[in-house]
This record gives C-alpha cells, sequence and structure tokens, in this order.
C-alpha cells in the first residue's frame, strides 16, 4: 500500500483548495500560505491594474494581492499533485496493456485490431519508461497548473460578462426608483443613499451604484468623483454612459428631473427592444436544442438499432449515447443557455430578512433589557441572574422560531418554499419503490433493471410533480398579484391627486375590488385600523405577497411618504414600471408558447419512433429470422439477419424504455428554462412527458 501513498497525497492536496468553500477557517489558512508563498511576488511583478480592473468589474471582495497569490497557490499545488496523477495514470495504462498483442488483437472487433498494437507500450526498456512517465507527468501537471491559472481568471471575465447582463436587465427599474424619488422633493444624496439601502430590491444596478454611495459614506469621495469611478469600473456600458451623463448634468447644474424623465423613457423603450432580441435568441436555442438533442440522437439510435439488429451488437456504443450523450449533452446546453441569458429574462430573487422582521419592522437587540436594568440604578447580582436567564430563554425562543411558523401555518411554508416538498415526497417515493419492486430476482442486469425501471420513472414522476404543483400554485399566485399591482398604484395615486393624505387613500383604496390583491389590502387597512403606520403596514403587505415587483412597489412608495405627502407622480411612475414590466413577462410567455408546443411535439415524434421499432421493426427481424427468408443478392435481408440470434433484442426494448425517459426528463427541463426562464418551471413538463412515456410504454407492452 506505500506505492500509493504519492497518490493519496495528491488527491488530499487537490480537495484540500476545495475546502475554503465550506470552512472559513480553511479560507484563512489558504490565504496565509498564499500570501506568505506569493505574496510578496505579485506585489513586485503582477499585473495589477488590469486585474484589479477585472475584480472590481466582477464585484470580488478581497486585495488583487490576496487573489493572485491564491491563484498561483492553486495552479502550484495542481501542478504538483498532476505531475504524481500523471505517474499513476501511465502506470496504469501501462498495466492495462500488459496482455500481450495477440489477446489484445482477438478481443478487439476485426476493423480496429490494429490498436493491437498499442499493447508494445507495456514492453519498453528501463530508460523509455522513464521517459514515459516524465512525459505524463510533465503533460497532467502542466495542463492542470496552467488551467487552474487561467480559469481563475477566466472565471472572474464570465462573472464580469454575467454581472453586466444584469446590470443591464435592472438598470430601467433602478432608474424609474432614483427618477421617482427626486420627483418626491427627495435630496440627491439620499435618494442615493435609499437605493444602496435596497439594493437587494433593485438588483444588480442598485448594487454597483452602491458602492459609490459607499466611496461618498465611507471615503468622503464628492457625488461626481465617484460617479466617475462607477462609469470606469462597471462592466456594463449602459451603466457607465449612465453615470458619465448623471455627472455631467449634477457638475453643469441642469434639471436632474428633466434628465432622469429622458433617461427612464430612454430604458423603457430599450426594453422592448432587448425583449425583442431576447425572444429571439430563445427561439434560436429551441430550434437548435431540438435539432441537436432531440431529432439527433434519435436519428443516431435508429441507425444504431439498425445496425446492431441486422449487422453486429452495438448496445454499448447505444448505452454511451443514452445514458451519458443526451444527459451531459442536455446540462451543457442548460448551462450554457443560462449564462448566455443570464439576468436577461430570468427569475427574479430576492434576498430578504426573516418573516417576523418583515412583518413587524423591529429588530430585537439582547441588550436592551441589560439597559433598562442599568438605568434604574445599582442591579444586584441576583436580578442580573434573573435578567441572564429571561436572554437565554429568548435566544431558545428565537432558536425555535422557524419550527414554530412550520408548526403554526404548515401550508403557507411549503408554498413560500416550493423545495422543501422533496423532503416528503422523496421518502414517499423511495417507499413506494420498494414496495412495487419487492422481492427482486437477481440475475443479469437487464433482468434486475427490468423489474425496478418501471417503478423508478413512476417514482420520479411523483416527485416531479409533487413540487411541480406546489411550485405553480405558489407562482400562479403571485402571478395574479402582480397583475393588480398596477392597478392598486394607479388608484391610490388618484385619490392622493384629489388631496387626501396616503393613509386615508389606503384606506380609500382598501374599500374597492383589486382581484387577488383585496385581501391583503383589507389587511393593511386593519394593520393601520389597530395602530400600526403607514409604512409598517406596507412593509408588513410586503411580506405577506413575497414578490418583486410589489417589494420595489412598497420600497418606492415608504421612501417617498418620508420626503413629501404628495406622493402621487411617484405612485404613477412605479405603477408604469410595475405593468411594464408585467406587459415584458406576458409577451415573453405568449411568444415562447410555440417553441414550448414545438419541443412537446418533437419528443412525442422521438417517442412515436422509438414505440415503432419496438413493435415493428424488432418483431420483422425476428420473424425474419425465424422463417429464414431467402434472398436475392448476396444472402439479402435473411442473410443478414441471420445473425440475430445472438443479439439481445430484450436487452434493445429496455434501453428505448430509458432513452424515452431521459429524453422527457431532458425535454421537460428545455421546456422550463427556454419557456418561462427557470429550470425550476421544467418540472411540470417533465413530469408530464414521463407519465406519457409511462402511459405508451405501458401500451406497448400490452400489443
Amino acid at each position: 500500500m506505500i506505492v500509493y501513498l504519492p497518490l493519496v497525497a495528491a488527491v488530499v492536496a487537490c480537495l484540500a483548495l476545495a475546502a475554503p468553500q465550506v470552512s472559513t477557517r480553511a479560507d484563512l489558512a489558504v490565504t496565509r500560505v498564499s500570501l506568505s508563498f506569493f505574496g510578496k511576488y505579485v506585489a513586485e511583478h503582477g499585473r495589477r491594474q488590469r486585474e484589479r480592473d477585472l475584480m472590481r468589474a466582477a464585484h470580488v471582495g478581497g486585495t488583487h494581492r490576496e487573489y493572485a497569490s491564491r491563484t498561483l497557490l492553486y495552479a502550484g499545488v495542481l501542478g504538483v499533485a498532476g505531475s504524481v496523477i500523471g505517474v499513476y495514470l501511465a502506470g496504469g495504462v501501462l498495466t492495462a496493456l500488459d496482455v500481450g498483442e495477440q489477446t489484445f488483437a482477438e478481443a478487439l472487433p476485426g476493423t480496429l485490431s490494429f490498436l493491437s498494437a498499442l499493447a508494445r507500450l507495456a514492453e519498453v526498456s528501463l530508460l523509455e519508461l522513464f521517459v514515459l512517465l516524465l512525459v505524463a507527468s510533465a503533460t497532467v501537471g502542466s495542463a492542470l497548473a496552467v488551467g487552474a491559472y487561467y480559469a481563475r481568471w477566466g472565471l472572474l471575465s464570465q462573472r464580469a460578462t454575467t454581472r453586466a447582463a444584469e446590470i443591464d436587465a435592472t438598470l430601467p427599474r433602478t432608474v424609474a426608483f432614483v427618477y421617482a424619488l427626486s420627483r418626491s422633493g427627495m435630496a440627491f444624496p439620499r435618494v442615493m443613499d435609499t437605493l444602496a439601502e435596497n439594493e437587494a430590491v433593485y438588483g444588480e444596478a442598485a448594487t454597483e451604484l452602491s458602492v459609490a454611495v459607499r466611496d461618498m459614506n465611507a471615503f468622503g469621495t464628492d457625488v461626481l468623483t465617484a460617479l466617475q469611478h462607477t462609469a470606469r469600473r462597471t462592466p456594463s456600458e449602459d451603466l457607465s454612459e449612465f453615470a458619465e451623463n448623471l455627472a455631467s448634468v449634477l457638475g453643469t447644474g441642469q434639471s436632474l428631473s428633466t434628465f432622469l424623465a429622458d433617461q427612464y423613457e430612454r430604458y423603457q423603450e430599450e426594453a422592448k427592444g432587448k425583449q425583442r432580441q431576447y425572444l429571439e435568441l430563445l427561439s434560436t436555442f429551441a430550434e437548435a436544442y431540438v435539432t441537436t438533442l432531440v431529432a439527433g440522437p434519435l436519428f443516431f439510435i435508429t441507425i444504431l438499432v439498425v445496425i446492431g439488429l441486422v449487422l453486429e451488437d452495438t448496445l454499448p456504443l447505444l448505452r454511451v449515447v443514452v445514458y451519458l450523450g443526451v444527459p451531459l449533452a442536455t446540462f451543457g446546453f442548460v448551462v450554457y443557455v443560462d449564462s448566455i441569458t443570464q439576468g436577461i429574462g430570468g427569475t427574479e430573487r430576492i434576498e430578504r430578512g426573516s418573516d417576523a422582521d418583515r412583518s413587524t419592522g423591529v429588530t430585537r437587540t439582547d441588550g436592551g433589557a441589560v439597559a433598562a436594568i442599568e438605568r434604574g440604578g445599582d442591579v444586584s447580582d441576583r436580578a442580573g441572574d434573573r435578567w441572564e436567564a429571561s436572554r437565554e430563554r429568548l435566544d431558545a425562543y428565537d432558536r425555535f422560531g422557524a419550527l414554530r411558523e412550520w408548526a403554526a401555518s404548515p401550508l403557507e411554508r411549503v408554498l413560500e418554499t416550493p423545495q422543501s416538498v422533496f423532503a416528503v415526497a422523496v421518502p414517499i417515493a423511495v417507499v413506494g419503490i420498494l414496495v412495487a419492486v419487492h422481492p427482486v430476482t437477481w440475475g443479469a442486469p437487464t433482468a434486475v433493471a427490468a423489474q425496478i425501471d418501471t417503478a423508478i420513472v413512476a417514482g420520479i414522476a411523483f416527485v416531479l410533480t409533487a413540487y411541480a404543483v406546489v411550485y405553480e400554485v405558489r407562482k400562479r399566485q403571485i402571478r395574479r398579484i402582480e397583475a393588480a399591482i398596477p392597478d392598486f398604484l394607479d388608484r391610490l395615486a388618484s385619490v392622493n391627486e384629489a388631496g387626501t393624505s396616503v393613509v386615508a387613500s389606503l384606506r380609500r383604496v382598501a374599500d374597492s375590488d383589486l382581484e387577488a390583491l383585496t385581501a391583503d389590502v383589507r389587511r393593511l387597512r386593519r394593520d393601520m385600523e389597530w395602530g400600526a403606520d403607514a409604512t409598517t403596514a406596507l412593509r408588513r403587505l410586503e411580506g405577506r405577497v413575497s414578490s418583486p415587483m410589489t417589494s420595489r412597489a412598497v420600497v418606492l412608495v415608504t421612501n417617498a411618504m418620508h420626503a413629501s405627502g404628495d406622493v402621487a407622480p411617484v405612485l404613477r411612475i412605479a405603477a408604469d414600471e410595475a405593468r411594464a414590466t408585467w406587459t415584458l413577462r406576458r409577451e415573453r410567455r405568449q411568444e415562447m408558447l410555440t417553441y414550448l408546443i414545438v419541443i412537446y411535439i418533437s419528443f412525442l415524434v422521438f417517442l412515436g419512433v422509438i414505440a415503432a421499432l419496438s413493435v415493428s421493426f424488432i418483431p420483422a427481424i425476428e420473424e425474419a429470422t425465424a422463417a429464414g427468408t431467402p434472398t436475392d443478392v448476396g444472402g439479402g435481408f435473411g442473410g443478414l439477419a441471420g445473425g440475430l440470434g445472438g443479439i439481445d433484442t430484450f436487452a434493445y426494448e429496455q434501453l428505448f424504455f430509458h432513452a424515452a425517459a431521459i429524453q422527457a426528463l431532458c425535454s421537460g427541463i428545455v421546456a422550463g428554462q427556454l419557456g418561462e426562464g427557470s429550470v425550476a418551471d421544467g418540472a411540470k413538463h417533465a413530469a408530464v412527458l414521463l407519465v406519457v412515456t409511462l402511459a405508451a410504454f405501458t401500451v406497448i407492452a400490452s400489443l
């Protein structure tokens, strides 16, 4: 076993590089080691300006010296580990080839017999062996070292590109926010502070501008210089242009509201154009998927099946195509589409605080009780112990807060986190599979697979269906609420324009019919009747709805209320922004419906061809073989089919079922991503296609 110690050490070194992803202490240790080895070199010879600009564009924390030193450490460790692994790989190849050229030639098909010459590699001299191991070590080590170095910097470039797309996508709503608060009378520095406080709501564009806010607040940088720095740092050309123009307007004293109004209208128009380009891009992806990953594998499988049944067994190659080729190609396609469309039309996500914080707007401080005691004068040790015990009980109460919320309203919690349904659906599916396949008769792999594959596919369909139901219920609920938000804001603006205060306007609007939003708005009115101020009531509304569009509207309205009682212009802007966002989403769903149908039809064609091969082609070949059909030319069809007796036709039929199930899962995922912008949306499509596959093969089995 001692001969494998270097290999174990190399693998452990590689795993140590991944430890910082899960441990803060490991991350600090790796940073210290990298700085001690390479920190001085990076400081003296690093291409600091270009790499610093790349880090800023990617919004990466830490210093350039730290990141560059870690990059060199990763490259060095992987280079050394790769050299060791390369030696063992070369040794493994030589061991595998040590079977003799004649034996190797007999094991290979006739068309590949020339590969038997590779067996001669096992018969090398000591010097040749040294050179071979040296070349293998240098090749693998260099590849890993160079790959790690350029991958680390390439990752920053990719992240910067992704951020640029996200900034461009969120810039219109960010400009609308700045414009609306400026119209409300709020000073521009305060507008920027408010934007930075709500960067989680307004996305990557607000995050980029918040860096300028931190420059002004932490380092005393003036607003013009901070905006100019943002223009140079940001990876987005649109934001760079906006920041430069905004700095020019502020520097020359022009009307800020007029400039922001022009920019707001411009970005709204550009959003429509980008939506059209985005839909065209998605349509191209849909056509490419159908052509290459549905029709392509179907054609390849058909050809291999024909060759396998009439000439020579092709099951090994078919299994590679079905079990590896199609899933890996689909995974690569999904990742590529996600990287291209990141931030353009994907699902919005907002990181918020706990539900308790959202609903009350109050943050509990453990030091409150202590401060109250100290204000009262001297406190005995016994009183201090009592308050300490109280704090411990409060901490214990907070630790079980999530569990109490689940126990109080389990259905609501499941709807808020659809992935939690897996905790119940997966065990049920596993138990159902075990019950359905028990007892399993062990034998050939195809025989064992035949006993369990249908149950496994049914279990996967059950899990996906459970998740899709919960996900779709929540999604449609939010969609109905968001459809009512523009109308709610317009009515609130109309009442406020008539001279009614914001609180009275909210109470008046609560009496109207707002469709899916009616119940939440009336609850908002009850909150105010029971003593909550308008800001707290709106924050609670935001917490209950948990919608990105609602969050943006609430943040805008609540901050405008602090600046002025006349919030009607702000409400109009918020309503226009919400309506524009809703319209773009609706157009996307309508446009992509055609390509969803195309994906479904292409899968049904795939299933139909597979069924034809199972029902017609294979039985025809078997009958021809059994009857010994005469041939016209060179043995003809009967001569070709004469070798069918040694081919496992049942394995081919079983492989057809697996291919259809895998294609159903892959097509469903792609349909969800292309049609609705998220892989999670593909759960319902995958579940439907899996059920169709099960039904089709049940009918085939009964024929």
